[in-house]
């Protein structure tokens, strides 16, 4: 009997948006990193704009299909814990740091393990479980304000919320991958994630107001402002070209390279700040 192969979807595969999601990343910290050396054009990070939006569709895509949600959260936790305590070290704990002050402030695993709480307090709510529910929900996004109170009342503990924070604890803060934006990105995209015309158009939206009118607003205060900068100097918006390549997903998972990603992020940070360090010593 003849057999027949199946043709594959059309389109792009979840392992293929993280490639994606991977080079046009490495583009940005080439910027972040080796930016001092006034050579990188500023069109790397810029392209950069559209990997935290692929990586986060992809991990909505993960954290829905998982077989386990323990492993996948455990797995991302702890390449947050680990970062994020380096982070301390660094900002806090006199580890040296480069010589002109610089050191990586990479948080988006930060983010992504305080929107996996949070998503799985929304599914909790969603088959009335009220308490455990709201619990995932708010604590997360409350514990910000509730160390900073901790503090307040509390000053001579003010080192050990601090810790907690930047190591066992994830915290969002006002920029940057950890900030408040982009877990509002995380939010729209996984309630918006069973209909893709949907969630593709309300990101595009949210993404807009995001990059223009957020920005725009906050950049007005710089001397100099002109709106044309929100492509030239604070440009965001370019993240919204992520939509078109999130339409694209054929919704197949693609041929693994599972390890790669979770090792290549936390790896290829640490690897560029060494060469960064090495190379401002011998430039300056």
């Amino acid at each position: 009997m003849e057999t027949t192969e199946l043709a594959p979807k059309r389109g792009i595969t979840e392992t293929g948006l993280k490639w994606i999601a991977l080079v046009t990343m490495v583009l940005d910290h080439i910027h972040y990193f080796f930016g001092f050396t006034g050579v990188i054009p500023e069109w790397f990070s810029m392209a950069g704009r559209i990997s935290a939006p692929l990586f986060m569709f992809c991990l909505v895509e993960g954290f829905t299909h998982t077989h386990s949600r323990k492993k996948y959260f455990l797995k991302v936790y702890a390449i947050s814990a680990a970062m994020s305590l380096l982070y301390y070290l660094m900002a806090f704990g006199g580890l040296p740091v480069r010589p002109d002050g610089f050191f990586p402030a990479n948080g988006m695993m930060t983010t992504f393990v305080i929107l996996m709480v949070v998503w799985q307090g929304i599914d909790w709510l969603g088959q009335k479980r009220l308490l455990p529910g709201l619990a995932a929900v708010l604590l997360p996004l409350a514990w910000p304000f509730a160390a900073t109170l901790l503090v307040a009342v509390f000053p001579a503990l003010s080192g050990l919320p601090g810790f907690v924070c930047y190591s066992v604890v994830p915290l969002w803060g006002m920029t940057g991958d950890s900030s408040w934006p982009v877990l509002v990105m995380g939010l729209v995209l996984y309630l918006f994630r069973k209909r893709r015309g949907v969630q593709e158009a309300a990101f595009t939206v949210y993404y807009l107001l995001y990059g223009v009118v957020y920005m725009g607003l906050m950049a007005s205060n710089m001397p100099g402002f002109v709106w044309t900068q929100l492509f030239t100097v604070y440009y965001e918006i370019y993240g919204v070209l992520a939509a078109p390549l999130m339409l694209w997903y054929n919704g197949q998972r693609g041929r693994g390279h599972k390890a790669l990603f979770y090792v290549f992020y936390p790896a290829h940070v640490y690897v560029f700040y060494a060469l960064s360090w090495g190379l401002y010593l011998l430039l300056n």
